[in-house]
């Protein structure tokens, strides 16, 4: 599917945008291994969201919509326990989705039957060694395929060990990986962080009674995970907007002039909100207003309005906390007076796309003045962007980026291969076009 967007005169409204992925995907996960009903309310519905669903149900757990919620759209799953879950009768497909297949991978590691984890050829694409390696230093028998998925998993025949694991890169995921997994383990489990990273896997785990402390060790973050000896408790979870989502109309009320957008119930967990700090240095303007927590997590309304930008220097710490925030990043940087610059950023050639070449060559392309380096990019603006046929590279956040900065172009811009928005925002084209004013 192709998209035609042209540019905005302004932007107004008020927007939900959809609910969290990584939230939803962690809840079915860990919800499958309660024992009892987990409820989880306002779940997103997408592509990512629908490969964890499946792959839950291919273990056997229960999970349906629950019709006593009135208006707000829930699911119930009824959970199998740590040890009730059934083997698969064929390989359990996750789509395009990384974070099902890799916290997968440590929630089956310690199974008592043989699993067989794939994705489509995207996820085939993408390193699998970062979690199948520190699985098998805690006695798993797991296979890779060249590094890729297809991920082989051979059935447990006595717990994992307990590890001391110190992550080379920050990575949300691996760190998921390595906690399901010493839900098995015979001694508990400590993972070493360079920087943190989203943490909505801990807050799950202890909402499930999980033990787990999380502690800073000059300033590097560890997490403590001690093996239950009880039942994982039954979830009762509300999923807030995605803050990766919010995003996009984050920067597009910053740079479309005039703009002025309310978005609703955005999760605001500190592990996700890198960008927020990144563009209130360049001198966004965002308000916080009815700040609460929901489920474990802090969740807020956003007012933003038009802003003018200046370039930064984004790089160590900063870096883990909007790693998927950087396509858009980039486009608020074409705007902003002077250079930005990112550093510490070389996992973006390994996402949905290669996020430093790819992305860079289709902004080009828009007329902008970016370069690549070898761990980030440099940008220098403003610059006219114009209108032009560029292509998403079949990446959910290419597209919603390029999107964005087709707003403020001269002319009309064509997105090549649209539809992929659907891995975690399918109504984003029709939300965009509720709030442009033309």
């Amino acid at each position: 599917m192709n998209e035609i967007i042209s540019p905005a005169r302004t932007l107004r409204g008020v927007l939900r945008v959809p609910s969290d992925r990584s939230i939803t995907v962690r809840a079915l996960l860990i919800a499958a291994l309660a024992e009892g009903i987990s409820r989880i309310h306002a779940p997103l519905n997408s592509d990512d969201t629908e490969a964890a669903l499946n792959c839950v149900r291919a273990l056997g757990v229960d999970v349906a919509p629950l019709h006593d919620a009135g208006a707000l759209p829930s699911l119930q799953a009824r959970g199998l326990g740590l040890r009730g879950l059934r083997a698969p009768s064929a390989p359990l497909f996750c789509n395009a989705s990384g974070t099902t297949l890799r916290l997968m991978a440590g929630m089956l590691a310690g199974q008592p039957f043989d699993s067989v984890l794939d994705g489509n050829a995207q996820l085939r694409r993408r390193p699998m060694r970062r979690v199948t390696e520190p699985l098998r230093q805690m006695g798993a028998r797991i296979e890779d395929t060249d590094g890729c998925a297809p991920l082989r998993i051979h059935a447990a025949t006595q717990p994992l060990h307990g590890i001391t694991y110190a992550l080379p890169i920050a990575s949300a995921q691996v760190k998921s990986a390595l906690l399901l997994a010493g839900l098995y383990a015979d001694a508990p489990v400590v993972v070493h962080e360079p920087a943190p990273t989203r943490d909505h896997t801990e807050r799950l785990l202890r909402a499930a009674g999980v033990a787990l402390d999380v502690r800073a060790e000059d300033t590097t973050p560890t997490i403590v995970l001690t093996p239950p000896r009880v039942p994982l408790r039954a979830l009762d979870v509300r999923v807030p907007a995605d803050f990766s989502s919010a995003a996009f109309f984050i920067v597009a009320a910053c740079l479309v002039p005039g703009a002025r957008l309310r978005l609703a119930d955005v999760g605001l967990n500190p592990t996700r909100t890198g960008l927020l700090d990144a563009l209130r240095t360049m001198g966004a303007i965002v308000r916080i207003e009815n700040l609460r927590e929901e489920g474990g997590e802090p969740v807020g309304d956003l007012e933003v309005q038009h802003a003018e930008l200046r370039g930064i220097t984004v790089g160590g710490a900063l870096v883990p906390r909007m790693i998927d925030e950087f396509p858009i990043f980039a486009v608020a940087a074409t705007q902003a007076h002077g250079t930005t610059i990112v550093r510490n950023a070389e996992e973006l050639r390994v996402k949905e796309s290669n996020r430093l070449e790819g992305f860079v060559g289709e902004l080009r392309k828009l007329g902008a003045r970016i370069e690549t380096t070898a761990d980030g990019f440099i940008v220098e603006g403003p610059t006219p962007l114009r209108g032009a046929v560029v292509n998403t590279l079949d990446d959910h956040r290419v597209a919603m980026a390029l999107a964005v900065a087709a707003l403020i172009a001269q002319g009309d811009t064509t997105l090549v291969g649209a539809d992929c928005v659907r891995k975690t925002y399918p109504t984003f084209f029709h939300d965009l076009a509720h709030v442009v004013v033309r």
